[in-house]
């Protein structure tokens, strides 16, 4: 069996997908946990998934075929090393080889925003072209055209979080003014909103709707924001459809509805942007999908370069 991991901050998903190759997409056993941070953490979180995933469908270790991991951070390419994923406490840390003792399956890498690209594509059939665009802590997005995922020269592709869109706005964590990011990552949004709640970024959308002026203020910026991720995607690679991801996806219709709104609203003064569509476009990833270990198992048993999401 093929295995995807999803490692995040606070919790790691693991999937298992059966080896007959019938339906890529198909999930037959699925666990999640906790993740311990720093590099020894990391590793023996990974070791626990496994073991738990394993031992869920009655077989064990020797049974997996390829693993994939989704990871925050810079993935040296054609390398297991994930770099500076400061989420989890890793400076630098080759999986693969912490993982050789233990786990006699291949362990491919990749960084988590395009693993999950990988598997919102293959949820929706594998055809066509996409971008994954995540709007969590931070924002990036994933970019598959023609079935193939785009890296990019040094994997920088779908890091529209710090496309600065406005040279009059707030500061961003990597230097520049006005960047995506800093209008719609969730970290940038709950500093700036700064009222202590369980979920800052909700709180705030919930004061907005009940009239709260700042509030409104925050939130308008966010749709701004997200507004120019997707315009930038669109009109950089024309993708068919952007699929919208990560913890702010949660709001639902009302982070949807309020980036249409100011698409809409910039479309008025230009026949160029109405004609593209561009709200249309846009769908929101089904809530509890496991899209990034979904496309970490994909990565990991390399099913990109086989075409295997295109034709299988």
């Amino acid at each position: 069996m093929r295995v995807g991991l999803d490692v995040g901050g606070t919790k790691i998903e693991a999937v298992a997908l059966g080896d007959d190759r019938v339906d890529n997409a198909t999930v037959i056993g699925r666990e999640r946990l906790a993740t311990t941070p720093g590099e020894a953490g990391v590793v023996a979180s990974i070791t626990q998934a496994l073991s738990q995933l394993t031992a869920q469908l009655g077989t064990g270790l020797d049974a997996i075929t390829s693993v994939g991991i989704g990871i925050p951070g810079m993935i040296e390419p054609g390398t297991t090393i994930v770099r500076h994923s400061v989420n989890l406490g890793v400076e630098e840390l080759d999986l693969g080889a912490a993982l050789r003792t233990v786990l006699p399956a291949r362990v491919r890498a990749d960084n988590d925003v395009k693993a999950a690209a990988v598997g919102a594509y293959a949820l929706r059939g594998g055809t066509g072209s996409m971008a994954y665009l995540n709007l969590g802590t931070g924002v990036a997005a994933g970019i598959i055209l023609d079935g193939e995922l785009l890296g990019g020269a040094r994997g920088g592709a779908g890091e529209v979080g710090h496309l600065s869109v406005d040279p009059q706005g707030p500061l961003c964590r990597c230097g520049q003014v006005g960047c995506v990011e800093a209008y719609v990552g969730g970290a940038a949004l709950a500093e700036r909103w700064g009222v202590p709640a369980a979920y800052p970024v909700r709180d705030l959308f919930d004061a907005a709707d009940a009239g709260d002026p700042r509030a409104i203020v925050l939130r308008d910026g966010a749709a701004f924001g997200a507004a120019a991720a997707v315009r930038s995607l669109m009109l950089s690679v024309d993708v068919e459809t952007v699929v919208i991801g990560g913890g702010l996806s949660a709001l639902g219709d009302r982070l949807l509805d309020s980036i249409r709104e100011r698409l809409r609203v910039e479309g008025e003064t230009s026949p160029f942007l109405r004609s593209l569509e561009l709200g249309a476009r846009m769908e929101l990833l089904p809530v509890g999908s496991p899209a990034a270990a979904l496309g970490a198992a994909l990565i990991g048993a390399d099913d990109m370069r086989e075409g295997a999401l295109t034709h299988g």
